[in-house]
């Protein structure tokens, strides 16, 4: 009955991502970011704007953090804060969700529901649709190019339901639906500002260009770090398509300017889409810290209420930091992006170590790490082997763009595994081509030559590198994760 097949891996995918919400149906949300997106959905679906910490939310946070919001002159203990610390998309999404469910117990069950049909599932077409855009017929990867069109058309095909069928079932992204974070919509406005960009390289035309700064100005609604990729990307439609291409950009200006100019109003100055900046930096360069995410600092910062000079103390505190021990920029940098790259067990190790799960047999345990840990390390390896079968092409340039500028802000600024994640479904489709096509590629690319050889090369040292990082990462983790392994592993209480 359903012959097509992205629809087919639409309910699969939607199936699988349907299990865990319904089983946790009675499950509730931590004092954290969801805390704050929770606040600012709340404030929004009661027509209150973008406001948080009333003084009812101010009470559930007492024994954390000392908030005094008295000296504030816009603060309402009512309605809480007008803030510009969030970008402004995931909470609105949240506030359609709490206006038709209700700002009852019952909207987080409703929320993981609509993130989960909306957000999750369709992840699993879409990548179905950018693997067939990333590699069109005419200009097919190396060294396939001489096969028939019939042949290379089976085999495009197949690579593209396996990349989906990737991201149907992976384990990480089944249960993100779970949570209330912007990667939840991050993931899917990622990947179709991608497909519209594909689109717009293959067929450029007008309706393409605004699709793409639609999706792209989206996306950066809901997390700013995809800025640096949207102006690249800017760059490379404009240098192939010329003036054409500048209905993308105007596209992307008039979706993001509104927002931009209510924070500026708000804070009496120019601001950007999110004030986040400089509490990440203070993070990402504190001499407690290691490049990732710290527990301890992490709280420093909360108790300056006003975002922007929150913001504007972080940033300052950072560039004291590296002023004072400018030797640390490149380790830590280099540490970032081991980060980036890492294992996804830090969810994993926080959940169990708190009790949350209760107490898992250590059997059981190690099969649910391994589930979990390996399909990263398949998938990832499989897409640095993709790197000498590749053809170099627009497409090619766009999917380099993305690699490079959606990483880049970690490195530089602070990563934790979970940030990988939006670059899955790509990697996904460069596993994909590998393992259609096979080791036979491989050596035909090796045989055809010097250039051949060097990018086979450079493939095995991206392997290695990958593996010297896990290595790294476990050897640095092992006490942590013989105590998860211990008969009280899951009361151990480690911090995320």
């Amino acid at each position: 009955m359903l012959k097509s097949f992205h629809l087919r891996i639409y309910l699969i995918a939607l199936v699988f991502r349907l299990i865990p919400v319904l089983l946790s149906r009675g499950l509730g949300i931590g004092l954290d970011d969801m805390f704050q997106y929770d606040m600012l959905a709340r404030s929004l679906a009661g027509g209150h704007g973008f406001r948080w910490y009333a003084e009812a939310d101010l009470q559930q946070l007492a024994s954390f953090v000392d908030f005094d919001l008295t000296s504030l002159p816009d603060y309402d203990p009512r309605l809480g804060i007008p803030t510009s610390f969030r970008a402004p998309l995931y909470p609105a999404f949240l506030a359609v969700v709490y206006f038709f469910s209700g700002t009852g117990f019952t909207r987080f069950f409703a929320a993981r529901l609509a993130q989960a049909i909306f957000l999750g599932a369709p992840l699993a077409p879409l990548t179905y649709w950018a693997a067939k855009r990333l590699f069109p017929l005419s200009s097919f990867f190396f060294p396939l190019s001489s096969l028939d069109e019939q042949e290379r058309g089976e085999r495009q095909e197949k690579a593209a339901r396996t990349a989906s069928w990737i991201v149907a079932v992976y384990p990480i992204l089944l249960v993100y639906p779970l949570g209330l974070g912007t990667e939840n919509p991050f993931f899917v406005l990622l990947l179709a500002s991608f497909l519209f960009l594909l689109a717009s390289l293959e067929t450029p035309s007008a309706f393409h260009f605004l699709l793409s700064g639609l999706f792209l100005a989206l996306t950066a609604l809901t997390r700013s770090v995809i800025l640096p990729f949207a102006l690249a990307a800017f760059c490379l439609l404009l240098y192939l398509h010329g003036r054409r291409a500048l209905t993308a950009v105007l596209a992307f200006v008039m979706v993001v300017s509104p927002w931009i100019v209510r924070n500026s109003l708000l804070h009496h100055k120019l601001t950007g889409i999110e004030t986040s900046m400089g509490y990440n930096l203070y993070l990402g360069y504190h001499p407690q810290g290691n490049g990732s995410f710290v527990f301890g600092p992490s709280l420093d910062l909360l108790t300056i209420l006003d975002d922007a000079e929150r913001d504007r103390v972080g940033t300052q505190r950072a560039i004291e930091f590296i002023k004072a021990q400018p030797e640390r920029f490149l380790p830590l940098a280099v540490n970032r992006l081991g980060f980036f790259f890492g294992l996804e067990k830090r969810v994993l190790m926080y959940f169990y170590s708190n009790n949350l799960i209760g107490f898992v047999p250590l059997p059981l345990l190690l099969t649910l790490s391994a589930v979990l840990l390996l399909p990263f390390v398949v998938i990832s390896i499989s897409a640095a082997l993709s790197i000498p079968l590749l053809r170099w092409s627009p497409q090619m340039s766009l999917l380099a763009l993305l690699l490079v500028f959606y990483t880049l802000p970690h490195v530089l600024i602070l990563s934790e595994d979970r940030f990988h994640l939006a670059l899955v479904p790509y990697l996904a489709i460069l596993a994909a081509q590998f393992w259609v096509n096979g080791w036979n590629a491989l050596a035909a690319r090796w045989r055809e030559g010097g250039t051949g050889k060097l990018l086979v090369t450079l493939s095995v040292l991206v392997v290695l590198l990958l593996v010297a990082n896990w290595g790294v990462e476990l050897h640095r983790d092992w006490d942590k994760i013989t105590q998860l392994l211990g008969p009280d592993g899951n009361r151990t209480y480690f911090n995320y």
